[in-house]
């Protein structure tokens, strides 16, 4: 998907929506402030301009990205795919038992190989590898797609507990009624570009915007 245009922003302690249908450009739009796909304009995180850098370089200036397909290592057990997220040299205000707290279920798998696990516990790792590195920002793209209904509150609660310590949230999500629920602000986007920008009492009252852009 082409982008054109795209202008959004993130505030520490902020969860921010990014809604759409499917090819509108929403994970390109993450992809491209991660450095993964090639872009003009400007990305600006933390006061730096971070455009044109490589994603390591990124990823080490606070940027974290959760990506839809998970990217867990599968040959690695769930406690050594944690310790892989973290940073060398780093204190983070994350530890392991943070993450197992978030998510008890697992404490109880960490000696079990990631690659064996259900989808809905690949999905509590790959956000808990990403939180343990310390970011500022934390992208995560369709977090509760294909998830039980009960791992989906679960998630929920991981993002609430992110914005309670300061972090800012950009989550791409296709599920309208997930977003208003836990986002502070949202943007639709629609062919590549932005077409809406509120609170969720905002786009609740937007009915054309929803119409046009959101629903099937």
């Amino acid at each position: 998907m082409f982008l054109q245009g795209v202008d959004l922003h993130v505030h520490p302690g902020e969860i921010v929506s990014l809604l759409g249908r499917n090819g509108v450009g929403r994970s390109t739009t993450v992809r491209a402030v991660m450095g993964l796909v090639r872009s003009t304009g400007s990305v600006v995180f933390d006061g730096a301009e971070i455009n044109g850098k490589r994603t390591y370089e990124i990823a080490l200036r606070g940027l974290g990205y959760v990506p839809e397909s998970r990217d867990i290592f599968p040959s690695l057990t769930v406690e050594q795919n944690l310790i892989l997220g973290q940073q060398r040299g780093k204190q983070s205000q994350w530890s392991m038992d943070d993450m197992y707290d978030i998510f008890p279920r697992l404490k109880e798998r960490r000696h079990t190989l990631a690659g064996v696990m259900s989808g809905g516990e690949q999905q509590m790792l790959t956000l808990c590898r990403s939180l343990i590195g310390d970011p500022k920002l934390i992208m995560i793209d369709e977090p509760t797609e294909g998830l039980a209904p009960q791992i989906v509150e679960q998630v929920a609660q991981y993002l609430d507990t992110l914005r309670q310590r300061g972090i800012a949230v950009l989550l791409v999500e296709q599920k309208l009624a997930i977003a208003l629920d836990i986002s502070q602000r949202l943007y639709v986007m629609g062919r590549g570009t932005i077409v809406f920008e509120g609170t969720p009492d905002d786009l609740r009252e937007a009915q054309q915007i929803r119409r046009d852009w959101l629903e099937v």
